[in-house]
């Protein structure tokens, strides 16, 4: 059989699995989960088979006969492994089974099954953590000092990782397979239904003709695909293409295409309803409602998108850098044609039916997609080539939820065996001790500890997971000095989200600087100086309770009045607002304006927005005199 044909026939396979993929995803939205790890453990036995078949070992190169070998020995154990676990499922939840010999074997193939995939799929940095987690909890006791443990033999892993609810079929693979995948195939289905295009030709409408119309495109249509996608790397894979390129044709750097692409994808992963999948894994961990979550990580959204687009208009201002022309702007009678946002607006009608009419979120979700799936066609079809198109976008919408549920779905199951390991262990206790120690009372000196960590630790992997891991070892630590766990927890979940621009390990940046074909170094430059608020928005979490919709209206306004003064100060000494002429005395003004913005009280906050207004009439009397300074 020809490399050509054997291609055809694994693009159908995986066509095949994936439609039965989704299939399952919509079923279960619309009747209900089935028992406890039944439906985690189908769930999973579909995603091996396809992740072995989008993932091909040693594919195009002479060891791929024996890639295949692997790959189906891979696949036949790890279906055996939930097979078992469908079969006994009375007897596992029930029984308290202990661990046989056939119990480890299913183990360990389920667990390298599951790290390999992740490792073709994601890269290696996230497989080795798990693995060294795992040898921690088998090994740990032999370690000196703090970090030692009673140790725990591999039969007693083998019962938390496999024969329950505590491990591989836990909290974190139950979420990925219900409202996480319902999720994912409604943002699929909605771009794939005219979303899409309909969001970059907002994007183009609303930012293009504008001062820095390019830069101001891909931060709208970015923002608005990643509250859908929720993924700052596909993110900046997708709208990357259609906006750097338009970027680099208005005469912008290449670096600063780059650099906005990757922060403007990055804050799709901050902003409701998605948020990376994090608003759903925050809510079980925390224990709360779903919409409390969205609506706490409202306010420091839109303060993160207010932030990067301030700092491209001042930049725009101050380079002179080019608009779209009027001609490439579609008009809004295009864009808001019925055809087009009868689809979409379906969509979100169902989706916010459901969920206003008390339906569970994933029967929510699943009224969002039939919407769309009911009307699509209907305002496509006029003859036998819209039908073909019509299957043409919608067998896309499968292809792409599969793809997406096979990322996610292996990351969480891997991050659930760390999860386990860490709970076992008690190592997420053992460090919240060690950083409160070196901490002592000081609540900066600790945040700020914390907010490191989470970077390093988060680099290199995607949000998800580092969101998981950072959440069971480090927002322990902020909740034991007081700090409110919704607070410690969108505090780790935003510094985790920074580690995908944060240099040496950035992968945002690194698509993007490909994309742009520019030296990561410059995108990365670029990139913290439009994005650099955000690294100071979580701080505010803990001034400002109101931020996260915390107490009362007072609370709220005063939250919203300090944090938008302090962002357009950021964004003015970032973005290199000439004001006074002498950038001595602009950065110095903005400081002051920041400053006051974070200081708690109303008195500070008036004075800090009376400066502001002030500072921007003082700019129009100024603006076109020579700096007396070396510029920026």
């Amino acid at each position: 059989m020809g490399e050509e044909q054997t291609n055809r026939w694994r693009g159908l396979a995986i066509n095949a699995v994936a439609i039965l993929l989704v299939s399952f995803v919509l079923y279960t939205c619309a009747t209900g989960p089935f028992e406890g790890i039944i439906n985690r453990a189908v769930f999973v036995g579909i995603l091996i088979p396809l992740g072995v078949l989008m993932y091909p070992l040693w594919r195009g190169t002479r060891l791929r006969p024996l890639g295949i070998a692997v790959d189906a020995s891979m696949a036949l154990g790890s279906l055996a492994s939930c097979a078992y676990v469908i079969v006994n499922y009375e007897e596992i939840m029930l029984g308290f089974p202990t661990a046989q010999t056939i119990d480890l074997v299913m183990t360990v193939c389920l667990v390298v099954t599951i790290l390999e995939i992740s490792r073709r799929a994601i890269g290696l940095i996230f497989p080795v953590l798990v693995v060294a987690m795992l040898v921690y909890a088998l090994l740990g006791e032999h370690l000196p000092g703090r970090l030692g443990h009673r140790g725990f033999d591999i039969y007693f892993v083998t019962e938390t990782l496999f024969l329950g609810d505590l491990g591989i079929w836990g909290m974190l693979t139950g979420v990925a397979a219900t409202v996480i995948a319902a999720f994912t195939v409604f943002g699929a289905v909605l771009l794939n239904t005219g979303g899409g295009q309909t969001f970059i030709d907002i994007a183009m409408r609303t930012g293009g003709r504008a001062p820095g119309g390019g830069a101001k495109i891909a931060t709208i249509a970015s923002g608005l695909f990643g509250m859908v996608s929720g993924s700052a790397v596909a993110n900046v894979a997708t709208t990357g293409n259609f906006t750097i390129p338009l970027m680099k044709r208005l005469k912008y750097p290449p670096a600063m295409a780059g650099g906005t692409e990757a922060i403007a994808s990055t804050g799709g992963q901050l902003a409701p309803p998605i948020m990376g999948a994090a608003a759903f894994i925050m809510a079980e961990i925390i224990g709360v409602d779903y919409a409390r979550i969205i609506v706490a990580a409202a306010l420091p959204a839109f303060l993160f998108y207010l932030g990067v687009f301030m700092t491209i208009h001042v930049l725009a201002i101050e380079g002179n850098l080019g608009s779209v022309p009027d001609e490439e702007v579609p008009g809004w009678k295009e864009i808001l044609r019925w055809e087009r946002v009868l689809p979409i607006g379906t969509a979100l009608t169902a989706l916010f039916y459901g969920i206003l009419s008390g339906s569970s979120i994933t029967t929510a979700a699943f009224y969002g997609i039939l919407g769309a799936l009911i009307t699509f066609p209907l305002s496509r079809i006029r003859g036998r080539s819209d039908l073909f198109a019509s299957l043409k976008d919608l067998n896309k919408a499968v292809s792409e939820s599969a793809s997406g549920l096979l990322i996610i779905g292996i990351l969480l199951a891997g991050a659930q065996i760390m999860v386990s390991a860490i709970n076992m262990t008690g190592l997420g206790v053992t460090l919240s001790t060690l950083i409160i120690d070196v901490g002592g009372e000081n609540m900066f000196l600790i945040t700020l500890i914390v907010a490191v960590v989470c970077m390093i630790m988060g680099m290199g992997i995607p949000t998800t997971a580092a969101y998981v891991l950072v959440a069971a070892v480090l927002a322990p630590a902020m909740i034991k000095i007081g700090i409110a766990p919704l607070v410690s927890h969108m505090f780790v979940f935003y510094y985790a989200t920074l580690s995908v621009v944060t240099p040496p390990v950035c992968i945002a940046v690194f698509v993007a600087a490909g994309i742009a074909g520019a030296r990561w170094g410059d995108v990365a430059k670029y990139a913290l100086r439009l994005g650099a608020v955000t690294y100071i928005i979580p701080f505010l979490f803990i001034l400002y309770p109101g931020m996260l919709a915390q107490g009362g209206w007072p609370e709220f306004t005063q939250a919203l009045f300090s944090g938008v003064v302090f962002v357009v100060a950021f964004a003015s000494l970032f973005g290199g607002m000439r004001t006074f002429g002498s950038r001595i005395a602009d950065v110095l003004a903005w400081l002051v304006v920041a400053g006051l913005a974070v200081m708690p009280g109303l008195l500070s906050t008036t004075i800090a927005v009376g400066m502001t207004g002030g500072l921007f009439l003082i700019r129009k009397r100024f603006r076109g005199v020579p700096r007396t300074t070396v510029s920026s």
